[in-house]
């Protein structure tokens, strides 16, 4: 699913195997965007065969307040179903950055950042 927006684009992309599924997202992730991923991860983890969900970030550009209530709603949401959701950030500090200021990398399963 790819979804331009009016005020920057985000790309959204979700590949499922063998009850584990890759959502790669690339571009800004704030307040206009945030409900696209939103949705998107909602549908994903409302799927009961899908147990490992890995959340590919490494192409966000920007990330805001409206962006990381969806990855903290989404993380609530895997840990009540029994699901895995990982985050995959690499080295991008406008992930990083906002994850550690708020405290949720250390909630958050954060599988590849970087101090």
């Amino acid at each position: 699913m790819s979804t331009p927006l009016g005020t920057g684009d985000l790309d959204v992309r979700v590949g499922t195997m063998d009850g584990r599924c890759t959502v790669t997202v690339v571009g800004d992730l704030d307040t206009l965007s945030a409900p696209v991923l939103g949705g998107c991860l909602a549908e994903v983890l409302d799927h009961p065969d899908v147990r490992v969900v890995e959340l590919d970030l490494c192409g966000v550009t920007f990330l805001d307040s409206a962006g990381l209530t969806v990855l903290a709603s989404a993380h609530r949401t895997a840990q009540r179903a029994g699901q895995v959701l990982r985050m995959r950030c690499g080295t991008a500090r406008a992930v990083l950055r906002p994850l550690q200021i708020t405290g949720l990398a250390g909630v958050l399963s954060v599988i590849d950042a970087r101090p």
